[in-house]
């Protein structure tokens, strides 16, 4: 059974939010908050792959809330739509500029509203696509905020400086960062739909595929290199993430030099 998209409403009004949960269904599972707060700890308890909030609320705007998410490591790469009927140039530019991913103008149309919901969370699956079956796409091509550039890089470091060892897991991987095991699982998860496990994994095939490009190693050195236990296990994972066997990558790159 498919799990439908979580989505995060923030309204103060009760009858926008009855509105928003009646077209948003049944596509999406919708959670409903009436202040920034409420929605802060509902944050804290749900996997949110989106969130709509109105801007004018009261004790904490939309505006705050946008800026505390998109400067919390945990949430930062959750995107955010603005619903406001401030329709001036400087309360939209005020938006983006916290993180906002989308700005709409009340009142506005439930096409153009699910329109935007869907453009950006496919947006987020074909980046996710793209690093995992690109060999030298960089995991950064997954960041939307700068919370997320510096955690993925810390990450991706972090994975680095330990490559070559073949135990290397979430246990070890969290303590390294610093983080508890469950908050880098959901991080890792959130950001790129893969278990960490699986971004190790990605990590040691891609750091192979620029070995493999270079031409300056041998095949059970790029494996050795790289963490996996033999040659025909690293042989095997890179066909099957890449859908092209080490050798026949090497001679397509040095072909195109």
């Amino acid at each position: 059974m498919t799990t439908l998209p979580k989505i995060l409403l923030v309204d103060d009004e009760e009858e926008i939010l009855d509105f928003l949960e009646r077209i948003l269904q049944p596509k999406y599972t919708v959670l409903k908050t009436q202040h920034g707060k409420e929605a802060l700890q509902a944050l804290e308890l749900n996997a949110v792959q989106l969130i709509i909030s109105d801007v004018m609320m009261p004790d904490m705007d939309g505006f705050e809330l946008c800026r505390i998410i998109k400067s919390n490591v945990e949430h930062s790469h959750i995107p955010i739509i603005m619903l406001t009927a401030k329709n001036t140039i400087q309360a939209k530019v005020q938006g983006l500029e916290l993180g906002a991913d989308a700005y709409i103008e009340k009142p506005f149309s439930k096409e153009h509203l699910q329109a935007q919901i869907a453009s950006l969370l496919a947006n987020r699956n074909t980046l996710r696509e793209y690093f995992a079956s690109s060999p030298l796409v960089h995991i950064n091509s997954m960041a939307h905020t700068r919370s997320d550039e510096h955690f993925l890089a810390s990450l991706h470091n972090t994975i680095m400086e330990h490559i070559e060892e073949v135990e290397l897991d979430v246990e070890q991987l969290a303590r390294h960062m610093n983080m508890s095991r469950v908050t880098l699982y959901r991080k890792i998860k959130a950001i790129s739909d893969l278990t960490p496990i699986e971004l190790i994994n990605i990590t040691r095939l891609k750091k192979a595929a620029g070995l493999l490009a270079a031409g300056d190693y041998k095949m059970y050195e790029i494996a050795a290199m790289t963490g996996f236990s033999s040659q025909s296990n690293f042989a095997r994972n890179f066909h099957k993430q890449f859908g092209v066997t080490p050798t026949d990558y090497a001679v397509q790159k040095h072909k195109e030099l």
